[in-house]
């Protein structure tokens, strides 16, 4: 973990803890490479400037992230975030690699939007504590709706539905993920509004972040088939997406 491209101090990682101010975007490294590099380092820009007032270069950004990784360094899961009340700082925490769940994910429906939905911010109490609340009733993660049931996204990641006209992703106040519009770039799809009530027309959906694409077998009482086929299709055209290097 290093902050501004030295080691990170507890003085340095106070106002992180204490303020909880910040936004940051995660990524899975390999080979010292990662999928959509442009569009992180425009998420983190655009995010900077709203909650801060200013840019964030992008080739700061790259430099910070290949210091971190060191020399011998190759695969990673990355997250670059950037904190602070008054000054913001940036901070590159380097973990070993994740890789999707092996099997699909069941889903409890939850009243609670996050604030700022478009900005990808720290301070995730709402989503952890849904998430948390879904594990304990037997369900892998919360999905998160609209008081009057409008899908919206998960908790840590986009949903998409299937249908016979391809892929359905909900129309609603979300963040507008990496791998979604990696996803949006390579394969045909569109938005509608999608209710808690629509779900069982559909014939799948599944959920996308930095981590892949994962089917989804349940929402709630709702249980959806899993169509190998289909998502199959979809984590390959994610596969095929070039990486870009950080050096």
């Amino acid at each position: 973990m290093e902050i501004d491209g030295g080691p990170a101090t507890a003085e340095q990682l106070a106002p992180a803890l204490l303020g909880n101010y910040g936004h940051f975007t995660a990524l899975q490294v390999r080979d010292r490479r990662t999928k959509g590099l442009d569009l992180h380092l425009r998420r983190l820009d655009a995010a900077n400037r709203e909650l801060y007032g200013e840019g964030l270069d992008g080739e700061r950004v790259r430099g910070l992230v290949s210091h971190a990784l060191g020399d011998d360094v190759r695969d990673a899961a990355v997250r670059v975030v950037v904190f602070g009340t008054d000054v913001p700082r940036v901070l590159v925490a380097v973990r070993p690699p994740t890789t999707p769940p092996a099997g699909p994910r069941r889903l409890l429906p939850v009243d609670y939007t996050r604030p700022l939905p478009h900005v990808k911010h720290v301070g995730g109490f709402g989503q952890r504590h849904h998430g948390n609340v879904a594990e304990r009733a037997g369900f892998d993660d919360a999905l998160l709706t609209t008081p009057d049931g409008v899908v919206v996204e998960g908790a840590i990641a986009n949903i998409a539905f299937l249908d016979d006209g391809g892929i359905v992703w909900p129309r609603a106040d979300w963040l507008h993920g990496i791998t979604m519009q990696l996803l949006e770039r390579a394969l045909p799809s569109r938005r509608e509004v999608v209710r808690l009530t629509d779900v069982p027309r559909y014939r799948g959906a599944f959920l996308t972040n930095s981590i892949g694409v994962v089917a989804v077998s349940r929402i709630g009482d709702t249980g959806l088939a899993v169509d190998d086929e289909a998502v199959a299709r979809v984590r390959a055209a994610y596969d095929a997406v070039p990486a870009d290097p950080f050096d």
